[in-house]
């Protein structure tokens, strides 16, 4: 930012002669000169977009990980210097499908600028030379005198020099979508935001009522919108949780691999002497008995079916890695509005003096009764009751519109405060289609930030209180109350006493107490009244505004959702933290957090934009440590919160539905926008769409990533089961020397590896999540995968129980084909059935192995034992798949099988049996261990 745009700050405190001469402007605009001037000094006015990396490398950097580099040397070695080329050709397949998993799942590019740029108009109407122009947006420069009006979309940041009934939306850039009314007066001594300035416009906003003259002050990329698009690029692509331990993981099993790899190769040539060459193709074959080339496509296919049952549950994930990420999520930063709430301003009760009456239904839809005493009744029972809310009603500019093909939900044109004043009139009985016809509407006094009201003058049909002219207002109540000078009590005007007004402020205090928003009804007998002059546009607020008939308060809230209570119990029990962001006032947002449970303490601490402007980065860490809520935050604040989080140690979900929350969306760990609400901008830059914008919905999707974490640790200990029973028969083989033949081959180890153990991972990779699941902590981000625990368990527990079986199989098939002689036959028809068998007895142990990792302590026989159906394919696959490579002759020079008789086929079928009962027993000493 240059010197002449940063004297554009401060700019709201000046008078309009003032900003002219501070922007280097004037009332007739710029000339043709200075415009090009200013273009040089300036740039173009349009958002820049940041290069980023390519895809040709994003696409190579699928192929050259740890992991495939090996897989690449191993396949090379196989296919140039070994007999099998068919070995190297399997292993660069297997390479070549991980690499094309990783990138067509993982590369969604963001289009989070380009939806940016759309929110930007194409042309701009303004002031050049003396004369109204149309020009393209990208050729404002400050100085520009801008002219908007209802519908347009802002381009720039400026000072308004001239505003008429001006509203503008900037749900954009603060995620409330109440429209703020603008005005070009000066603001002396304000202690407000920059984006709660009443006399500021900002690109990206739109004008939803009225028109106005602006100075532009600020273009591009240094309007507030303009930061937003920098800091929502800025953010470059980080890993999840889980491609990070998946990176540790791919090294910790190459570690492995490798060393037992070099172990073999030494043992063969200092200990068998085996020649060089051979013992390196040897070891090789131990290498790719240790990967499981397996992993990334079961791991990838896994969290695919995670993103589609999570999609049935409203949660459409956009990155397959963001699915786990979930599961360790510690913090949740929600903001309130659609998320919590349902976005819907609802009336709830309707307040007299001398009665108090209760609205059902939620919503914008016309459906609910008005009570009294809970008892239904309409508003004609009480002649107050009518008026205040038909006054209301008619002092509303709103209008909901019921359910068409593009929206299934009531939708609402204009204020949902004035909206949900209609639905209430409709609840009780009056047709708003007779409100013109009863008052029709003769002048609008609108509302303004200084008197806290609106007024509406109204020529009436029939006359109200002997009345034809009247006029309704509605406001603050304290605002309006001390503008009374009338109650209206059963038809009779009174006059208004310090105990009404007491009685009036304390029903006011006590709704408000409860974060419930109230506005106070009044009316005046405009006929009645002498030395009003006779000419209706003469009205002023002043002339109106005095001297009023009190009718009534409504009081209305934003509803929370009614699943979110529960939602935000069971993220309590998962000690996860939910910290409410938004841009709504610290009373409604407290109100709402203590009634949802997010807070559990009588004064948590509010903390709004402008205080969290003034907190050091140490003080917000120490203010994040307890119970807190923060309101009317900026989105450079909020990003500023979820990064403090994560320096913490914290793995942070933040949901968001604005441009303004892009930027902490991207920042998360898991953005998660809205899917109804949400603009396009907040969808691109998310890793999760909530199509319901309810916040059970994360809960669950969490509750979901967990079950993904423990599953993928479930598939990892059964696919590293079968690593320590296809090194044994290697083993067996070395150190005897070639006494004992090899009783597994490479080609067979990879059709266990890419072949059999597939589809049963994949099923455990979807199992359900475990009863206490959300009862536990969530893990910590040094947790590794592969731990301790597991390691034993599959490499040393099942491995050795594996191996045990499979040996045992390859020697009961010489005894039973009669190959036992002074040696064991190395090769032909006796040997390639011992090594169908060996394989065959790995398959079968997996198929047990496959059952018993569905539980950790759980009896599998205390579950639904085939309620997984994939497993249940998985393992008839399993047998299916063998019986191919035993059975059709195209397989067998190829994997080195042959067909097995009757009585081999009882040894497999009884290999389950011992590892699902040992398992049994030891999960009942783990069970009784932790009573």
């Amino acid at each position: 930012m240059n010197e002449k745009e940063q004297t554009s700050r401060g700019i709201e405190s000046l008078q309009v002669d003032a900003v002219y001469q501070t922007l280097d402007s004037r009332p007739e605009g710029l000339t043709d000169k200075e415009v090009l001037a200013k273009k040089t000094e300036f740039g173009i006015n349009r958002i820049e977009e940041a290069k980023g990396e390519s895809i040709f490398i994003k696409f190579i950097k699928n192929f050259i990980s740890l992991m495939a580099i090996l897989l690449w040397v191993g396949g090379a070695v196989a296919l140039f210097f070994t007999d099998t080329p068919q070995l190297g050709v399997a292993i660069w397949l297997v390479n070549i499908i991980n690499g094309l998993f990783s990138f067509f799942q993982e590369n969604r590019a963001s289009k989070a600028t380009e939806a940016l740029k759309k929110m930007l108009p194409s042309y701009a109407r303004v002031i050049r030379n003396g004369k109204e122009e149309q020009i393209l947006t990208e050729d404002l420069v400050p100085g520009d005198v801008l002219l908007i009006e209802e519908g347009d979309r802002i381009s720039a940041d400026g000072r308004l020099i001239q505003a008429t009934d001006l509203q503008v939306n900037q749900s954009a850039l603060t995620g409330e979508s109440n429209p703020v009314r603008k005005n070009s007066e000066a603001i002396i001594d304000s202690h407000a935001s920059k984006l709660e300035f009443k006399n500021i416009i900002f690109a990206g906003t739109s004008v939803s009522n009225g028109s106005g003259k602006v100075v532009v002050s600020t273009i591009g990329m240094n309007t507030e919108f303009g930061k937003i698009a920098g800091l929502t690029q800025s953010l470059g692509e980080e890993k999840s949780p889980l491609q990070l331990e998946l990176d540790r993981l791919t090294k910790q099993i190459s570690l492995i691999a490798i060393s037992v790899g070099l172990f073999f190769l030494v043992a063969a040539v200092f200990f068998v002497h085996q020649p060089v060459a051979k013992a390196f193709i040897f070891s090789l074959g131990m290498i790719v008995a240790f990967i499981p080339e397996g992993l990334l496509p079961t791991v990838t296919l896994s969290l695919a079916m995670a993103v589609q049952k999570m999609a049935k549950e409203h949660a459409l994930v956009k990155k397959l890695s963001s699915v786990e990420t979930l599961g360790a999520t510690s913090v949740i930063c929600s903001d309130k509005t659609g998320t919590l709430t349902q976005n819907e301003m609802t009336v709830n009760h309707v307040w007299l003096l001398d009665q108090e009456y209760e609205v059902t239904g939620l919503g914008y839809a016309p459906k609910g009764k008005l009570l009294k005493n809970d008892q239904p009744i309409t508003a004609f029972d009480n002649e107050t009751l009518e008026w205040v809310i038909r006054g209301g009603s008619l002092c509303s500019n709103a209008r909901v519109l019921p359910p068409d093909d593009e929206n299934l939900r009531y939708t609402v044109l204009g204020d949902p405060t004035e909206a949900c004043l209609n639905v209430v009139a409709e609840k009780a009985g009056i047709d708003l289609t007779d409100n013109e016809a009863i008052a029709k509407r003769v002048r609008e006094l609108p509302f303004d930030s200084n008197r806290k009201r609106m007024t509406t003058i109204h020529a009436m049909k029939k006359t109200f209180l002997g009345s034809k002219q009247v006029s309704f207002t509605k406001g603050a109540p304290m605002e309006t109350v001390d503008l009374c000078k009338y109650t209206l009590t059963n038809g009779e005007l009174q006059e208004i006493t310090q105990a009404d007004r007491d009685k009036i402020m304390e029903a006011n205090d006590q709704y408000a107490r409860q974060g419930l928003r109230v506005l106070a009804v009044a009316c005046r007998l405009l006929d009645q009244v002498d030395g009003l002059p006779k000419g209706l546009t003469s009205y002023t607020p002043e002339m109106i505004e005095q001297d009023m008939i009190f009718l009534g308060l409504v009081v209305m809230a934003d509803p929370p959702r009614v699943e979110v209570s529960a939602a935000v119990e069971k993220c309590h029990r998962a000690s996860i933290r939910i910290i409410m962001i938004t841009g709504d006032y610290g009373l409604t947002a407290v109100s709402i957090a203590k009634r949802i449970g997010i807070v559990k303490e009588e004064n948590p601490r509010v903390v709004t934009g402008i205080e969290l402007e003034s907190m050091t980065d140490e003080e917000l860490k120490k203010a994040l440590s307890d119970e807190i809520v923060f309101a009317r935050v900026a989105p450079e604040q909020k990003f500023r919160v979820v990064t403090n989080l994560q320096e913490m140690g914290n793995v942070v979900a933040v949901t968001g539905d604005g441009v303004n929350d892009a930027p902490a969306l991207k920042k998360a760990d898991i953005g998660v926008a809205m899917g109804i609400t949400g603009t396009d901008v907040a969808k691109e830059s998310a890793d999760m769409i909530l199509t319901d914008d309810n916040f059970a919905s994360i809960v669950r999707a969490v509750e979901e990533g967990r079950a993904v974490y423990t599953n993928i640790q479930k598939f990892l200990a059964y696919i590293f089961n079968s690593n320590t029973s296809e090194a044994v028969p290697s083993a067996a083989f070395l150190f005897s020397r070639g006494v004992i033949p090899l009783p597994l081959t490479v080609m067979q180890i990879l059709a266990v590896d890419l072949g059999t153990d597939m589809v049963p991972a994949l099923g455990l990779g979807i199992e359900s999540p475990e009863e206490g699941i959300m009862s536990r902590p969530p893990r910590s981000r040094k947790a590794p995968l592969l731990n301790k625990k597991l390691l034993v368990k599959s490499f040393i527990w099942y491995g050795l129980l594996e191996a045990t079986v499979a040996m045992g199989a390859f020697f009961f098939s010489y005894w039973l084909n009669g190959g036992f002689g002074q040696e064991l036959a190395a090769s032909g028809l006796i040997y390639r059935q011992a090594t169908t068998m060996t394989l065959g007895a790995i398959i079968f142990c997996q198929i047990g192995a496959a059952m018993n990792c569905r539980t950790e302590k759980q009896s599998i026989f205390k579950t639904k034992l085939f309620s997984n159906r994939t497993i249940n394919f998985g393992l008839l696959f399993e047998i299916f798949l063998f019986c191919l490579l035993a059975y059709v002759p195209i397989f067998h020079s190829l994997f080195n099988t042959a067909p097995i008789a009757l009585a081999e086929w009882i040894y497999l079928i009884l290999c389950p049996i011992p590892i699902i009962g040992l398992e049994e027993i030891r999960k009942a000493w783990l069970r009784k261990k932790s009573i």
